[in-house]
């Protein structure tokens, strides 16, 4: 694998706007998808409930098999990011090898997007084809970020990277809302049989509006010029990155902090719609109400946790983040039982969701040696965050299958944030302080 420290061509604000507005692109997914009008939507269709919105009967039959409803949508999500797992690797060490990584990167936006749109034909009648649906757009959704990631050391200097990402995080927010508008519009004004319509509205924005990163981001900034076998090659490149991470302990140690972090927060942020609609009982207005929230508060939160970095450095502030999710877990389980609990709780991981998320990608490529192989590098920092999400999935979906309510499965989002605090501060006392840049 090459180490070589020829720098990237010279960096264009053209390619970094371009580079964020993709964030304004696939953010919509996250926002319509995962957590507003699909888990109201699949709930509505997979659920019963009495006059009173307690549950009657939320078990459905998948392949034969008997799940709770939200224990299902955890186990499809989970298998998805499974298979990004298998692929990430292989498919980032191509990408370095071959200057492929855009390639990559519209082959699962596209993936993503049409399994965006095919949820319009979604029947619970069919459950085994329509969780298909979602399972394809998580899996372009998730797969396109590793590439997507990547190329940020290579459209800035080190200096820039927690503002540009949170520049990212923003984009996305400010898009994902404007769009979620747009479709909320359609349906509480003409009626919810058009809710199908806003998954294909999804499709078509995020399609749409990625095209200038397409156009802008450098197909092969490099030069590099594949020979021999392309698979093997692939190989390779992943064994020289794990090679070089041996002796590397300020780095192996923020990746296991990074690991376990992610088992919690990604997990939180797929699950608490369904949480809000089965533990608290709220209504599709008080989501939507909640969602809008989260949203709200994330623009500001990206940018503090940005600044916070500035005067600690990266490495405290992401403590101080930790602690902070620590918190709000431990909050939701004992007070957010009712609607102004859970806006409280919303608000708080609103506040700090953009900015962990932006602070955690920054600090990795301040982290990352002299190299060329950046999609090989940030593969393994989406195998391991896919890594979490599947342990964090698996494990929400079983405690909840095993207690009979989500709500146990809170307390053991606290143990983890815990882990990863602890990781954290095992990291060498000279990138404990303000982040040095290799």
């Amino acid at each position: 694998m090459s180490a070589k420290k020829d720098a990237a061509p010279g960096f264009s604000k053209k390619i970094q706007n371009a580079w964020a507005m993709y964030d304004w692109a696939n953010s919509v997914y996250s926002l319509v998808i995962t957590t507003t009008i699909f888990p109201i939507f699949y709930n509505a269709l997979t659920m019963v409930k009495d006059d009173d919105g307690n549950v009657v009967n939320d078990v459905v039959t998948f392949w034969g098999m008997e799940f709770l409803n939200t224990q299902l949508y955890s186990y499809v999500l989970a298998c998805s990011f499974l298979v990004i797992i298998v692929m990430s690797p292989l498919l980032s060490g191509m990408a370095d090898y071959a200057g492929k990584k855009l390639s990559f990167m519209k082959i699962f936006c596209y993936t993503g997007a049409a399994g965006c749109a095919s949820m319009y034909f979604f029947n619970p009648s069919h459950l085994e084809w329509s969780m298909g649906s979602l399972f394809l757009a998580n899996l372009g959704f998730w797969g396109s970020l590793g590439f997507y990631n990547a190329y940020l050391p290579e459209i800035a200097p080190p200096e820039e990277h927690d503002k540009l990402g949170a520049r990212g995080y923003v984009m996305g927010y400010i898009g994902s809302v404007l769009l979620l508008l747009v479709c909320l519009g359609f349906i509480m004004g003409i009626g919810s049989h058009l809710t199908k319509w806003a998954f294909v509205l999804v499709g078509v924005w995020w399609v749409s509006w990625a095209q200038p990163a397409f156009r802008r981001l450098p197909t092969n900034p490099f030069g590099h010029r594949p020979e021999g076998n392309l698979l093997t090659q692939g190989f390779r490149e992943l064994r020289g990155v794990a090679r070089e991470l041996k002796g590397q302990h300020h780095l192996t140690r923020y990746l296991g902090s990074f690991f376990v972090m992610s088992m919690a927060i990604q997990t939180i942020m797929l699950m608490a719609t369904s949480f809000g609609i089965k533990e608290v009982k709220l209504t599709t207005p008080e989501l939507i109400i909640a969602t809008l929230l989260v949203q709200l508060v994330a623009i500001p939160g990206a940018f503090f946790v940005a600044w916070l970095s500035g005067k600690w450095g990266n490495v405290k502030a992401l403590g101080a983040c930790v602690l902070a999710w620590c918190a709000v877990c431990a909050y939701a389980y004992y007070f957010a039982t009712s609607k102004e609990g859970f806006y409280v709780a919303a608000g708080v991981i609103g506040f700090m969701m953009g900015g962990t998320q932006s602070l955690n990608r920054s600090t990795y490529s301040k982290l990352l040696p002299h190299t060329e192989d950046h999609a090989s590098y940030f593969s393994f920092y989406e195998v391991l965050e896919k890594s979490g999400l599947v342990v964090g999935m698996f494990g929400w979906g079983y405690i909840e299958g095993f207690t009979g309510s989500m709500r146990n499965s809170i307390l053991a989002l606290v143990v983890l944030f815990l882990i990863a605090f602890v990781v954290l501060r095992m990291m060498p006392a000279s990138h404990r302080g303000h982040l040095a840049v290799s």
